[in-house]
């Protein structure tokens, strides 16, 4: 009975949300002024944020081993990340990378909704710390729509310009600070302020300046409602378990104002006092009121909103809180249910896998290519003759001397111009080898061997490859 219910009231707020998404996407946006609200939601965000910009604006300047601590140095093809060194050739740790954050997002929403859209999203992070700096300038919510409604005059063109400058002056901040991670930002700094820095840094600097400043400053909400996919498709993640901001109607409605000296039960009305201040701090302006909706980005701010007033008329709080659909249905929330144990089984394994690699990943490369010119040929002395061509990559932090050897057929013969091949950190070395074999000890004309690369005077740095060895076949 509880999911026949639900179902109906799902498909009833789809319905309603479809439609109110139809016209408002063909309606004129109106700008959105959120309340400030203080609470414990709205200091977790406050946190959120510091910790999240205090990480991004940071860590650029950190120092490890004389160089930046986090560097993707494009141009040298390496990318610093504190004690360890990645090449172009370790891209497999970047896929990893991206379905672990991917896998995070599905275990996370699944469980809390949208948290992250509200806690440690780019757009929320940028967006609450331009409306922080708007309050800072221009006042409170109620301030702020009448200094828009005024007409022009010196103040409000002073106070206008203000805001738009020290917007405008974050944002190149930021710039700066983002081009820093791919190019050294000491350097990047001084060179910014020298007016020398190059034509493409520039464009990049100025490029994320200007998405920052024209997305935090003046879409906000509307990155959210229509530019993000997140939003459309997180619908599919959730069930009637999954952890969202919602108002309990069993126990808010009938709304309607009153004083606190009225005893809502002679009244005939809910909780809700019909204060719509749970609609004025809502950074996407909806009501929710309304039901779940894909606007909401599960910051909480309704609920740290309704506590206080709640607070302030004698209620209990929890009018507006974190819960389940199921809760609010009269029925019990499952955390361990299926989706959540695949998702967080699926996670974990490859969260443990991508460490595995890292930590026994051995940086040292090698690759074979046969020479296709001619399949074999016949030596002076009989035997039957392959060529390669090795190419030989130092991953390593530090310049290396390398053995090379060969094996998989009876009395390999390994020919190469040098015994020991010395490799600078970064660098790749292509080397010609041949590789004789007695054709007697050829079973069949394509045959497997390997070659291994062994790093002097480290004896775990090895790295093994494959290859063919053609010939006549003979028995």
């Amino acid at each position: 009975m509880v999911e026949n219910t639900s179902k109906v009231k799902r498909n009833a707020n789809d319905a309603k949300t479809n439609a109110e998404a139809e016209r408002s996407i063909s309606a004129k946006s109106k700008k959105i002024y959120p309340r400030e609200v203080h609470g414990l939601f709205a200091a977790l965000r406050t946190a959120g944020v510091a910790s999240l910009l205090g990480f991004f604006y940071i860590v650029p300047w950190l120092q490890w081993d004389g160089r930046q601590a986090l560097l993707f140095d494009l141009p040298e093809r390496k990318f610093y990340i504190f004690n360890m060194v990645f090449w172009p050739q370790d891209f497999i740790y970047l896929t990893l990378l991206l379905i672990i954050a991917a896998l995070g997002l599905f275990f996370i929403t699944a469980l809390a909704g949208r948290v992250w859209c509200g806690y440690a999203c780019p757009q929320t992070v940028w967006t609450e710390t331009f409306l922080w700096i708007e309050r800072k300038i221009e006042g409170s919510r109620a301030q702020q729509m009448k200094l828009d409604k005024a007409p022009n005059s010196f103040r409000k063109i002073r106070i206008k310009f203000s805001k738009h400058f020290l917007w405008i002056t974050f944002s190149i901040f930021t710039g700066v600070t983002f081009v820093g991670y791919f190019s050294p930002l000491r350097e990047l700094a001084i060179n910014f302020l020298t007016f020398e820095i190059a034509p493409s840094e520039t464009f990049w600097i100025f490029f994320y300046a200007l998405a920052t400043y024209g997305n935090a400053g003046w879409l906000r909400e509307q990155v959210c409602l229509y530019m993000c996919p997140y939003a459309r498709f997180q619908s599919v993640m959730f069930d009637q378990d999954t952890m969202t901001v919602a108002f309990d109607e069993t126990r808010g409605l009938p709304k309607g104002p009153r004083k606190k000296t009225v005893d809502k039960s002679d009244a005939g009305l809910g909780d809700c006092i019909d204060c719509t201040i749970c609609v004025q701090v809502c950074p996407t302006g909806i009501d929710i009121r309304d039901g779940l909706q894909y606007q909401c980005i599960g910051c909480a701010a309704c609920i740290d909103a309704c506590d206080d007033v709640m607070d302030k008329m004698g209620y209990d709080r929890g009018l507006i809180r974190y819960t389940t659909e199921k809760i609010l249905l009269g029925g019990h929330t499952e955390i361990m249910r299926p989706r959540m144990v695949v998702f967080g089984l699926v996670l974990l394994a490859t969260i443990a896998g991508a460490f595995y690699s890292i930590v026994t990943r051995i940086p040292v490369g090698i690759d074979v290519i046969r020479d296709r010119n001619s399949l074999y040929r016949e030596t002076n002395e009989g035997l039957i003759e392959n060529v390669y061509i090795i190419k030989l990559l130092n991953m390593d932090k530090q310049d290396h001397t390398y053995t090379l050897t060969a094996e998989g057929i009876p009395d390999l013969i390994l020919k190469m111009d040098v015994t020991d091949i010395s490799v600078k950190s970064g660098e790749v070395v292509e080397l010609p080898v041949r590789v004789q074999v007695d054709a007697y000890n050829l079973k069949q004309r394509s045959n497997e061997i390997s070659f291994t690369l062994n790093t002097v005077g480290f004896e775990k740095l090895t790295a093994t490859e494959e290859a063919r060895f053609l010939g006549p076949a003979f028995r």
